[in-house]
């Protein structure tokens, strides 16, 4: 029976799951919303916890859940993934890559929470915070030319970052509750196809590392971080919500010390949000977020491209990087209780791309440039109490247009990149 599979075999067992789940960009890199509900309603829920998942949102949350176990499964399919090298001398001007090499992701998610008091609680929360893949289908010039790289692999990078959150919640009275989470944080990452950038000597040595750039596997990266978050319940029809995540402190990616700066360094950038969650009839919910992301501080993702290439080398604190700019996240969920058994969601997500227009050369590798995200859930409620939700999401494509993204040295030029991205997902829960 589902009842005999303890917590702590249920986590694990959703870890090494997520190990092997890539998950994409939505904003920016990190997911626009963490359980199957609130992925129906464009990932608001900071007000509005509603499955054991909501650690990864807001931990004051699960103070108010009462005792639930919760399983997901959410097919990802970025496509559409393409760079187009325009303005720049023949034989490259013109030319498209297609970075769809692999279209279909399965990510899992699991919650579980316990009351260990009428006031305290005790929960876990395992699930994929952010990732970016791309696989080219064929050599892109700029990073690996054949001649005078005759061994060119494809361009593209697999990164995936799994976050365990061990939380405790308590309310401080009936209506008012704060929740702290452990953020035991894994990563993986492996990059191809930049051999350019791998000369072992002379003035075009772009990387201190450079046997350490391209083409070495998957390499691991471990660390810790804390979210911390409050909740209050002002009214039987109104809630407020805060959030704070702190930058994750990760170790190196020593494989890839010679592109990432800092000697490999790729921490998790720190976020933090508000929420409002309002009842304004009977069955009716409308929550929204707003969350902002700090990519600018992770030397790694916010150094720019130029002048960083020629001035400092890849790997070193003042290497180059991706240009990312922080993000301002909006989401908008609505939900109606049909029945005491259907419940129904909307929502819509939107945060402005971070990849600047002059920085869209290095982002061949990570297009992270969708914006809108448009969303639709549901929940059965089954005869023995247990719920199965479903969750639909659809980024339309968004263009980023270069603008003198290509160094002159490189032969001037732009690069423009384009994404779109859809799932849906499946969640069981019951409450015990």
């Amino acid at each position: 029976m589902r009842t005999r599979l303890s917590p702590a075999a249920a986590a694990v067992a959703a870890a090494f799951a997520l190990l092997s789940a890539p998950v994409q960009a939505t904003n920016g890199y990190l997911a626009h919303g963490y359980g199957m509900k609130a992925i129906g309603m464009g990932g608001a829920s900071i007000a509005l916890p509603q499955d054991s998942i909501a650690a990864a949102s807001n931990p004051a949350g699960m103070a108010m859940l009462g005792n639930r176990v919760d399983f997901g499964l959410n097919w990802f399919s970025p496509t559409g993934r393409e760079a187009q090298v325009v303005g720049s001398p023949a034989p490259f001007n013109g030319s498209t890559y297609d970075g769809d090499g692999k279209k279909n992701f399965f990510i899992p998610e699991f919650g579980y929470n316990q009351m260990l008091s009428n006031a305290m609680s005790f929960g876990v929360s395992v699930y994929g915070n952010g990732g970016m893949n791309t696989e080219y289908n064929k050599p892109f010039p700029l990073f690996c030319s054949s001649p005078p790289n005759p061994g060119c692999s494809n361009p593209g990078v697999d990164l995936s970052q799994l976050f365990i959150a061990p939380t405790l919640g308590y309310k401080i009275t009936p209506e008012h509750a704060v929740g702290v989470s452990l953020n035991l944080a894994f990563q993986r990452f492996k990059a191809t196809g930049l051999q350019n950038f791998t000369a072992p000597s002379g003035p075009m040595q772009f990387s201190a590392y450079p046997a350490n750039v391209t083409d070495q596997g998957y390499e691991n990266s471990y660390g810790v971080g804390v979210r911390v978050g409050y909740l209050g319940q002002f009214t039987p029809n109104f809630a407020v919500g805060l959030t704070y995540q702190s930058k994750t402190s990760m170790s190196e990616f020593d494989a890839y010390k010679g592109l990432f700066a800092q000697q490999g360094g790729f921490d998790i950038p720190a976020n933090y949000g508000i929420g409002l969650a309002f009842k304004p009839m009977a069955g009716l919910t409308i929550a929204a977020d707003v969350v902002w992301i700090d990519y600018s501080g992770i030397k790694s993702i916010n150094n720019p491209l130029l002048p960083n290439l020629f001035q400092a080398q890849l790997g070193t604190d003042g290497g180059a990087g991706f240009g990312w700019q922080d993000m301002t996240v909006y989401k908008l969920g609505v939900q109606y209780a049909v029945s005491p058994e259907l419940t129904l969601r909307g929502g819509y997500n939107y945060g402005k791309q971070p990849i600047p227009a002059g920085e869209t050369l290095f982002n061949v590798l990570a297009p992270g440039v969708v914006e809108d995200h448009w969303t639709l859930g549901a929940t059965w409620t089954l005869a023995n109490k247990s719920e199965l939700t479903f969750s639909f999401m659809y980024a339309p494509t968004v263009t980023v247009t270069g603008a003198n993204s290509i160094p002159p040295a490189f032969g001037g030029g732009n690069v423009n990149l384009k994404m779109k991205e859809m799932s849906f997902g499946v969640g069981y829960g019951w409450k015990f």
